[in-house]
């Protein structure tokens, strides 16, 4: 049932006042960001964060695409799309909607695009199964979709090239009228936990510890992974979903077709990811940098490195997930 105008009104009255007492520091791109649910975020995400939680209904076909920002979100969402669809559209057709449509708006974001702006959508006409993005923590996603048998795939990278890629995305998206963002300050806050979503050991705890509890209900992938051998890691993904790949479409070259419409190189060619913006203001251009393993080196000191080396291993250490320091 579709709340009412009162019922919004309220959530909006809520969300306002919300940030007046909530812990708050500075912001990368915004002035501040708010420790809300235990993770930093901007003010206009909390009230879409709230209408989600509210009022988000999942099915137990559900898949939801989940990550901290520059883990490898926009390629995941490709990857997914296409894997679930490769029956309606073949990987290498030439009107595939890949080719003429950014990945953030086949698999859109559930805070940024779905609930934002005092958005409530009717998602009962999507057709199943229907397929999300989010960045928010496991911890906040709601009950409907925690206990539904809805599926959700995480993907984590390095916080090493995480950093490096969010420090670089933030001063392009960064309004002309704000000052650019030292690196040293960024990675002073990152170590902190001071960042979108994060902190990033929380936000990756969160989907980590629920993939080793429920296996069938989170898969848990990693960039280096992906990159490493995208084949096997594909077809991992297709058999978690539900749609595992014949020996015929193996045979035929359709794992292999997939992984090249959605590689990194042909992405950022496309003129539809030139162009245009697909998540709120922020300009497709500014969403493909390098995609590279490693790149952390031609950045950060030795002194940064051992720093966030250490936080890595004093907040991720026992968990069992780790990441190797050198590329």
């Amino acid at each position: 049932m579709a709340p009412t105008l009162e019922e919004q009104q309220k959530l909006t009255d809520e969300c306002t006042e919300l940030p007046l007492s909530l812990p708050k520091e500075k912001g990368w791109r915004t002035l501040h960001l708010y420790q809300f649910q235990g993770f930093w975020c901007q003010s206009a995400e909390i009230q879409s964060i709230m209408s989600f939680q509210k009022h988000f209904q999942a099915n137990d076909t559900d898949i939801v695409v989940a990550s901290i920002p520059k883990s490898g979100t926009t390629w995941l969402k490709a990857l997914a799309f296409a894997v679930l669809n490769r029956h309606r559209f073949v990987p290498n057709s030439k009107s595939h909607p890949l080719l003429n449509s950014n990945p953030h708006d086949l698999v859109p974001f559930l805070e940024y695009k779905l609930y934002a702006d005092n958005q409530l959508p009717d998602l009962t006409n999507i057709s199943e199964p229907r397929l999300f993005g989010t960045h928010i923590p496991f911890a906040s996603l709601g009950n409907s979709i925690k206990n539904s048998d809805a599926k959700i795939v995480y993907i984590c990278r390095n916080p090493l090239d995480t950093f490096v890629s969010s420090w670089h995305f933030i001063n392009k998206v960064k309004p002309e009228s704000g000052s650019p963002i030292s690196m040293e300050e960024a990675f002073d806050m990152y170590c902190k936990g001071i960042v979108g979503f994060g902190p990033f050991w929380d936000h990756m705890l969160g989907y980590w510890e629920e993939s080793l509890l429920r296996p069938n209900k989170v898969l848990f992938l990693k960039y280096e992974d992906m990159k490493e051998d995208g084949a096997f890691q594909l077809k991992k993904l297709a058999k978690f979903l539900g749609f595992p790949f014949t020996l015929e479409e193996e045979r035929g070259g359709v794992v292999e077709n997939i992984a090249k419409l959605c590689c990194f190189e042909n992405m950022k060619k496309l003129e539809v990811n030139k162009i245009g913006s697909s998540i709120k203001n922020f300009e497709n251009k500014n969403l493909f940098r390098k995609a590279e393993v490693g790149d952390w080196v031609n950045y950060l000191s030795p002194k940064m490195v051992e720093r966030l080396s250490k936080v890595i291993e004093e907040r991720l250490g026992s968990s069992g997930l780790g990441f190797k320091v050198f590329p």
